[in-house]
């Protein structure tokens, strides 16, 4: 009986489509990658020194008397590294030979959607250590209009620099606008400023100036306690995601196994820049009732 091979044609088509949803996919499952700041290692580069200064006071000066005082820059530095994230997956010559697209763009959304969420849970795990690792809001406690201002009044307090995000469990971001009676896509549509295509799905309303998305990789039962979530609030400024390789592939012909090895690899890291620019929302994301 002869042996059907896929050809180097065949492979590279599905491999196109593969490739294409995946980078569609990871681009929109990843939010909270896109609200923090993005930085670049260039070619040679394996870390990144980013500068810090202090604040400096202004005083009153009097009319032919020497300002003798100075003001120190007080500048420390931050090392910001990368480190390596992958996933491979197996094309069997007679899934490719089935020639069959939803097939592939089916493989090419799990391969995104692993990608994706991967880095966005890597932002995610920053939140509990803005703010010298002191959350608002408690655990069991609900994230009502009356809290979530209370957030952003310490946010505006404590001088989170502009643009100030909310991101949290859309049980949790429930809460908020359930309380309010309202439609939020309808009554509050997304600022300019965003990035649309990326963020529209996750964009929930805006309530004094900041901006609430919901994110459904927070895991719950945060610190063992069932239904407790961790989000945050914060500044773009208080977090990183510095990336020396984008979203890159490889390909192996393993002939034995009458398939083909699809490599997808990325190098990059997430940092927290500014502790001073964030702090960690502690509240309640229990599932919410649909039968009440």
């Amino acid at each position: 009986m002869p042996i059907q091979t896929a050809t180097t044609g065949q492979l590279e088509n599905a491999q196109n489509i593969v490739i294409a949803k995946a980078r569609f996919t990871m681009e929109h499952s990843q939010p909270c990658v896109e609200l923090v700041e993005h930085m670049n290692l260039g070619k040679g580069e394996k870390s990144l020194t980013l500068p810090k200064v202090g604040q400096m006071e202004a005083t009153n000066l009097v009319d032919g008397v020497d300002l003798v005082d100075a003001e120190d820059i007080g500048m420390t530095t931050l090392d910001l590294t990368t480190g390596e994230v992958g996933l491979k997956v197996i094309l069997t010559d007679k899934l490719v030979r089935q020639e069959n697209e939803s097939v592939f763009a089916i493989v090419g959304r799990q391969m995104g959607d692993g990608m994706g969420r991967k880095k966005d849970r890597d932002v995610i795990a920053l939140f509990a250590a803005l703010n010298g690792g002191t959350p608002l809001g408690a655990t069991t406690k609900t994230l009502t209009i009356g809290n979530v201002s209370g957030c952003i009044a310490f946010a505006k307090a404590n001088k989170f620099p502009a643009p100030v995000n909310i991101v949290h469990h859309p049980n949790t971001v429930y809460d908020i606008t359930v309380s309010l009676a309202i439609t939020p896509g309808a009554a509050y549509p997304i600022p300019h400023g965003y990035a649309e295509d990326l963020l529209k799905d996750f964009y929930k309303i805006t309530i004094n100036q900041v901006s609430v998305f919901e994110d459904g990789n927070i895991d719950a039962n945060y610190g063992d306690v069932a239904g407790d979530g961790m989000g945050a609030i914060f500044s773009k400024n208080a977090m990183c995601v510095l990336d020396q390789k984008g979203f890159g592939t490889e390909r192996e012909r393993d002939a034995s196994l009458r398939a083909t090895e699809l490599v997808v690899t990325a190098d990059y890291g997430c940092w927290e820049i500014d502790d001073t620019y964030g702090a960690g929302m502690l509240y309640d994301q229990t599932a919410v009732a649909t039968n009440a």
